[in-house]
Parts: C-alpha cells; sequence; structure tokens
C-alpha cells in the first residue's frame, strides 16, 4: 500500500529573499518546536524526508526531534526535487562540501547521498519553469509512492508544495503559496486514471480530515477545476513579485 504523507511547509519572508541558503530565525526554531508538540501523528511516522535548503533540514531536525531520539542511527533524508521553485538567492542551496561540513560539524544525522552537484544551479530540472517544475513534482511522487515506508514526513516549501500536491485552493494567500509556515497536511495516493486525477501516475488528494482542520468543508476540486484554478494562481504569483515562466 502508498505511503500517507504529512506534509509540512517552512519558507521565509521577503526580508529575507537576498539571503543565499539562510537558516531558520529564532521565530521559526520556536514555530518547529511548536510543531513538535501540537504533530499528532508523531508515532506512526517511520521515515523523515526535506528539502535541502537548510531551513528545511533544521525544520524537519527539530519537529521530529523525538523521532531521531527514539530511533538512534536514523537519518533524515535529504531530497533535491523537494527544493523550492524560485531563483531568489534564498531558494538557492548550499553546495555538497557546505552540507559535508556543517553535518560534521553539527553532528546532523541527515543523508545527503541523493544530492548532485548540480542541485543548487537553477538549471535544466531545476529551472523555474512551469514544465520543469511538474516534471520534478512528478518525479517526487513517484519516489514517495514506491517508498516501503506506511507514514512519511515530508518538509519542503510554500510554492513547490502546490506543484507537489496538484492542489491551488487558495495558492496566493500568503507570498505563492496558502501554506502558513510549519503548517502540516496529510495527503494519501489514489488510484490512477481516475475522473479526479486524469492520468497522473501518483496523484495524491487530502485526507478529509485534514481539509477540515483546515476549514475546508466542501469536497475536493476535480481536475479540471484544479487546472483553471493553476493559471489564475501562477498569474497571481506573477503579481506577487514570484513569477513562474
Amino acid at each position: 500500500m502508498p505511503p500517507r504523507l504529512h506534509l509540512g511547509h517552512h519558507n521565509l519572508g521577503p526580508e529575507y529573499w537576498g539571503i543565499i541558503d539562510p537558516l531558520l530565525t529564532e521565530r521559526g526554531k520556536q514555530q518547529c518546536m511548536e510543531l513538535g508538540r501540537s504533530f499528532p501523528y508523531e508515532s506512526c511516522i517511520d521515515l523523515v524526508v526535506t528539502s535541502p535548503m537548510r531551513r528545511a533540514i533544521y525544520t524537519g531536525l527539530a519537529a521530529f526531534e523525538s523521532f531521531f531520539n527514539d530511533r538512534p542511527g536514523t537519518n533524515l533524508i535529504v531530497h533535491p526535487d523537494l527544493q523550492e521553485v524560485g531563483q531568489f538567492p534564498c531558494d538557492v542551496g548550499s553546495t555538497i562540501p557546505e552540507l559535508l561540513l556543517e553535518k560534521e560539524r553539527e553532528n546532523l544525522p541527515i543523508d545527503i547521498g541523493l544530492l548532485t552537484d548540480d542541485w543548487t544551479s537553477k538549471e535544466g530540472r531545476y529551472q523555474a519553469i512551469r514544465g520543469k517544475i511538474q516534471a520534478r513534482a512528478l518525479n517526487m511522487r513517484c519516489w514517495l509512492r514506491k517508498r516501503p515506508e506506511k507514514d512519511i514526513a515530508v518538509v519542503s516549501h510554500g510554492a513547490f508544495l502546490h506543484f507537489l500536491t496538484d492542489d491551488w485552493e487558495d495558492a496566493c494567500k500568503h507570498e505563492a503559496t496558502s501554506w502558513a509556515n510549519t503548517e502540516h497536511r496529510v495527503y494519501n495516493f489514489v488510484e490512477q486514471s481516475d475522473e479526479m486525477h486524469g492520468n497522473d501516475e501518483a496523484s495524491m488528494q487530502e485526507t478529509t480530515f485534514s481539509r477540515e482542520r483546515r476549514g475546508k468543508t466542501g469536497p475536493p476540486l476535480n481536475l479540471e477545476s484544479q487546472r483553471q484554478l493553476r493559471e489564475i494562481m501562477l498569474d497571481g504569483w506573477v503579481k506577487q513579485g514570484y513569477p513562474v515562466k
């Protein structure tokens, strides 16, 4: 059976967009601690996967601290496809040697074996071009769907999470996202080729409980409605100063 996904987000305000791969602010650290205390599925988590951005890595380590404390030798997996879509300095990551040095210096339980030397380039598969982002999101969904774990915690970024989930409701509520910092939502993979999700080989849908917890009482939008909403939301991102070609 495909795993259940617990998706979380950590972004920075516009005042930090000019800093390359920034660390968590003090407020960010506090939010991670609050998430760790309030997260209701802690005992279910089998794996933690994060974006390679340092703010995402440290969010995963802080919010799920007890998970790692209870499982000595377990590593957080860092996946390059979870990085943010933009090309602002804050969305450009640290190099592999820099992350290795930090891992050793801080004794971080992380596995960066999936990173390649070009992951920070914002070129090729990592370009801020819609087709490239959609392909990266599909690759990430397929990777997650094939994992043997039952419950996976995923930490990424607000804009990319809309591509990952293909869920575009309220996507301009904040800066290019509807996700609040350290907000978490729960998604399940769905059967392929249904009229709700089309032919995507790894479609996902937010659970009813997760939707209700954030005030969404109606059913999820169907595929065509999501596609129409995506175009409206992406135009809104441009007006917010967060363009995706």
